[in-house]
Order: structure tokens, then sequence, then C-alpha cells
């Protein structure tokens, strides 16, 4: 049999080399972007988790109302009620704290003193306000939510607010408020609304009888119906 040319075996060759060369050049391009794919999936699952926690759907998340004098603070400060950022429950100089009732203030420093042990710190995001604050929040929850009877969810006039009268503390921080929800009975010390995890107040029939039932919230309290 005859051999075939070498001329006519030169393409074969060229072929079958440039398939093999062919092949590390590609795989590279697919690894990286199948690794792009990979981060990208990565980065908006991430975006999506700094979402929802910024958006408050945490049960521990801190007030809504917390943006409002950062954002408006007009004429009102320290001397209203208004809460700098690091404030505890032992913070005599704040008049957001050194205002509040004599035994809530009391009690929370009882709890905090026993929470410290377990590395817990009580922070005020919110305590005694004037009720130039309080009729600001108000208004602004009014804007905030549209509505005068869903901003009454949130947000009392000053006339009805235990926060005008010393009675409320908002408590910060997601530890704080569950170490509250287990031990603040034992001080008095007693969630009140729903869709307010960080609203306490002094209860003191609490120590031995355990907290009342939860309003859903502040519309469903009879103290607000004035």
């Amino acid at each position: 049999m005859a051999r075939t040319p070498p001329s006519a075996r030169t393409p074969t060759r060229r072929i079958r080399r440039l398939r093999v060369v062919g092949l590390p050049v590609a795989l590279p391009v697919v690894l990286v972007a199948a690794l792009l794919a990979v981060l990208a999936v990565i980065a908006a699952a991430l975006g999506h988790q700094v979402a929802k926690s910024s958006s408050g759907s945490s049960p521990s998340a801190a007030s809504p109302l917390n943006s409002f004098h950062l954002e408006h603070p007009g004429a009102l400060g320290e001397a209203d009620g208004v809460v700098p950022d690091g404030v505890t429950v032992f913070d005599d100089a704040i008049p957001a704290v050194a205002n509040l009732d004599p035994g809530l203030l009391d009690a929370l420093r009882q709890a905090a003193t026993a929470a410290a042990d377990n590395g817990v710190e009580f922070l005020v995001n919110s305590g005694w306000r004037s009720p130039e604050y309080q009729n600001q929040l108000l208004r602004e929850a009014v804007a905030k939510y549209g509505s005068e009877d869903e901003a009454a969810r949130w947000v009392t006039t000053a006339e009805t607010s235990p926060h005008v009268s010393g009675d409320a503390v908002d408590i910060g921080r997601s530890d704080a408020t569950a170490w509250l929800s287990e031990h603040g009975a034992e001080y008095g010390l007693c969630r009140i609304y729903r869709n307010e995890p960080w609203h306490y107040e002094l209860r003191t029939h609490a120590i031995d009888h355990g907290c009342p039932r939860l309003y859903a919230d502040p519309t469903q309290d009879p103290r607000m119906q004035q």
C-alpha cells in the first residue's frame, strides 16, 4: 500500500495540535466566568442580608423613631430628652435618664448591674422626653407613616405618653432586650407592646405575679384613649 505523502498528513497534525493547545486556553476562561458568577451570587445574598437587617425586621431592632432627632433636631436637644449615642442607665447627667421616675430608674439600675455579670450593657435609646420633643416625634411619625392612625401605633401624644411622664424607657441592643425579656419581671420591668420590644415600664406586681399580657401596640392601651 502506498504511503500517504507527508504533505497530506500535515493539516491533520496541525488540526490536532490546535485542538490540544486550545483546551488549556479556553478552560481558564470558563473557570473565571464560573467564579465570577458564584461571587455575584454571594454578593447578592450578602446584600439581601444587610438590607434585611437594616430594615428592622428583627424583633429586637431599635425603635424606628431613633433617627428622627438625628435628622430633624430643630431647636431640641438633650434638655428635651434627646439621647446621644452610648448613654447608659447610669448616666445621671443626661436628662432623658435623670428625669425618669425614681422607681423605674432604680429597677433599671439593679437589673443592669445583674446583667453586667453576663456581659450585657443597658444602653438607652430614649427615656424621659419633654412635651415639645414628643410632639415633634408625633408630627414626624405622621409624615413617616402617612396617617395619624398609623403613627399612633408608634408614637402617642404628649398628654398620654409615658415617656413624657418619665415612666418609660427604650432600651437599645438586642442582647439587653433579650436579657430583659427573660429576667425583667424579677425587677418589675415589663415590656408593654408587642410591636416595641425595646419599650419597658415599671410594673412592681410583676415581681410576684409576672408581667401583664402585651398590648398589640399603643392604640390598644386604655391609657392612650384619653
